[in-house]
Order: structure tokens, then sequence, then C-alpha cells
């Protein structure tokens, strides 16, 4: 094993954090970066090679937190919040990029859905590890309309396909601590 190779991919691994839209500075991010993270993400694990992820770059982060807005006031009908209305309309102001991150269902395949929605994960954690590395604040969220069908219409999507989340990106000085509340061998069990 290469020590050094662990230790620079652990450290990454271990270093990754969720940093939100308020605390991201508004410096843009090269689109060649996230070009690069993208990359990355097409480098996950997919079975039978059908490649489920897709993702859709927003280099304007504040239009389409506007619009996000509106979809989740269309979408909530009585369930109306106007301050989550405000939150999702602002969450762009510092953001460099939204990537909306999709697992695409081809009609022909025999893979189970829940295989596709990890590999689609793993292409997205791929993304974020790869963020963490270039020092790109990163925040997976589902709120709003993202896993709502007015999502799915707007990025006009397949009935099969899925939203599995908004990708925020941005330059941040924040530098969160980690946490784990419960202990490793407490969620592992070896067996002989």
């Amino acid at each position: 094993m290469d020590n050094q190779t662990f230790a620079n991919l652990s450290q990454i691994i271990k270093t990754r954090r969720t940093i939100k839209p308020g605390m991201m500075n508004g410096q843009k991010i090269p689109n060649g970066h996230v070009a690069a993270l993208l990359e990355l993400a097409d480098w996950a694990p997919t079975h039978a090679y059908t490649e489920p992820w897709r993702f859709v770059v927003y280099e304007n982060p504040v239009a389409f937190c506007q619009q996000h807005a509106e979809l989740y006031k269309q979408a909530a009908g009585d369930n109306f919040n106007p301050a989550t209305y405000n939150n999702l309309a602002n969450m762009g102001a510092n953001v460099s990029h939204v990537v909306v991150a999709i697992m695409h269902r081809s009609e022909l395949s025999k893979i189970p859905v829940v295989e596709e929605v990890a590999a689609a994960s793993c292409a997205i954690q791929n993304l974020l590890l790869g963020a963490t590395s270039l020092n790109i604040g990163s925040f997976w969220s589902t709120g709003g309309a993202t896993l709502k069908p007015v999502m799915k219409e707007y990025l006009n999507l397949g009935a099969d396909d899925q939203v599995l989340g908004l990708l925020y990106l941005g330059y941040s000085d924040a530098n969160p601590e980690g946490v784990r509340k419960t202990p490793l061998e407490e969620k592992v069990k070896w067996v002989q």
C-alpha cells in the first residue's frame, strides 16, 4: 500500500464538510474546476455500465435559486411558508455554481433502482471529495422543491428519473470541525 496516497485520500475524506450557502463568500469558481469535478463524478462505480448520473450546472445561482423558490411556491399549496420561499430565493447570493444531481433511469435498464441511486450517489460523493481537495465548499441539499414532481418537470426529466439533490458550490473562509456521534465500533460487526 502506498502510505502517502492513502494518507492524502484519508485527509480529503475526513475533512469534507457541509458548507451551507450562507457560509460561502461569493468568489467565483473557474468553470474548468467545476468541469474537473464532473469528470471525477463520471468515474463512479456503475453496474452494467449504465452510468446513471446526470448533472445540470447553473453558472448563475441567483437566477436558479429564484426559480427554485417559485417552483417551491407552486408545489407547496396550503403548506406554503414565506420564510422557506425567501430562504430558497436567496440561497444563491454567495454561491458560485449550483449543480442539479440526477439519477437517470434508462427505459431498458434491468438494474434495480436502488443500485442506480447508489451509483449516482457515488458520483456525487466523488464530486464532493474533489471539491474538498480544491478547497471548494459544498452543500448537498434536498430541500424546497428539489424532490418534488415540479422540479422533474422543470428539468424535463423522464418518468423514472430522480433528482437526488442540489449541490451548492462556492469558496468559503469557514472550516468546521467534523463530528461523529456514534463510535465506529457500534456500527461494525466483524465475523470470522
